[in-house]
């Protein structure tokens, strides 16, 4: 009887371990992404999210272990071209930008991953990135500068430029800091949208707040002292116990009409209790 062949994950890691002036950063981790699934990385300051995101986009090197896009292995195939097949919107990116660049511009140079830039833009890019803008509902920033666009806009304006590489992985890397209640909720529904869209790259969104996921991720892991604490699907792995030992606190998470929200318990809350 033939057996069938598994299909290659879009990501995988493999007891990625990196190691920095005798510190342990991230120690064996282990991480496997499929096809369809969408992902979210939880975990407390210091526990390893930024160091693995840098290891994914290329900028750190692994002390040992392995990482592999669409079957190709890091070190082994060009990290030049590999990281154009990740897209990445950061707050760092965000505040690399020229003030007087359009929204047009920024999306057009992401095809050359490159900020501030000083090419000509063809006709045919620029129709692209309109279309691009459209996607990501932007559409009608296409001339306006960056100095006045607002953080939603702007986060959709990278998302649009990061998407303009066709990348096969796009991180999010705590997409909602700075925005007010109101203009986080549409972006959320935004990210909602765009997730469930027939084109849509692996989404890997990074936050520290359970209130941001999403109907539309699949799955989740969660980070602590540069490990994996759990990783698989929401419904198995998204729990007060998890998260709890995530973040070395008493919490208690509830879900509501497909969306979560925590309650963290004080230490004299609970020694009362009992």
């Amino acid at each position: 009887m033939k057996v069938a062949k598994r299909a290659e994950p879009i990501l995988s890691v493999v007891n990625l371990s990196i190691e920095r002036a005798g510190t342990v950063i991230l120690h064996e981790l282990n991480w496997r992404v499929e096809r369809g699934q969408h992902w979210v990385i939880l975990g407390a300051n210091g526990s390893g999210k930024t160091s693995l995101l840098s290891s994914l986009t290329g900028y750190l090197m692994p002390t040992s272990g392995e990482i592999s896009l669409l079957g190709e292995v890091y070190g082994h195939s060009d990290w030049r071209e590999l990281r154009k097949k990740i897209g990445l919107v950061s707050s760092a990116i965000r505040q690399m930008m020229s003030e007087e660049e359009s929204a047009l511009e920024t999306v057009a140079s992401g095809k050359y991953a490159m900020i501030d830039f000083w090419g000509q833009v063809t006709r045919a890019e620029q129709a692209r990135a309109r279309r691009q803008l459209r996607e990501v509902e932007g559409e009608y920033l296409a001339e306006r500068p960056w100095r006045v666009l607002s953080q939603g806009e702007r986060q959709r304006v990278l998302i649009g430029r990061a998407l303009m590489a066709r990348p096969r992985v796009l991180i999010l890397d705590e997409p909602c800091a700075g925005l007010d209640p109101a203009a986080r909720e549409h972006f959320l529904q935004f990210i909602q949208r765009l997730g469930r869209g027939k084109r849509s790259p692996t989404l890997i969104y990074v936050t520290h707040h359970v209130e941001e996921i999403m109907p539309v991720f699949s799955h989740v892991l969660l980070l602590k002292s540069g490990g994996v604490l759990a990783a698989g699907t929401k419904k198995a792995q998204l729990n007060s116990a998890n998260l709890s030992q995530a973040f070395t606190a008493r919490i208690r998470l509830r879900l509501a009409a497909g969306r979560y929200g925590l309650t963290v318990r004080s230490p004299r809350a609970h020694a009362q209790a009992h």
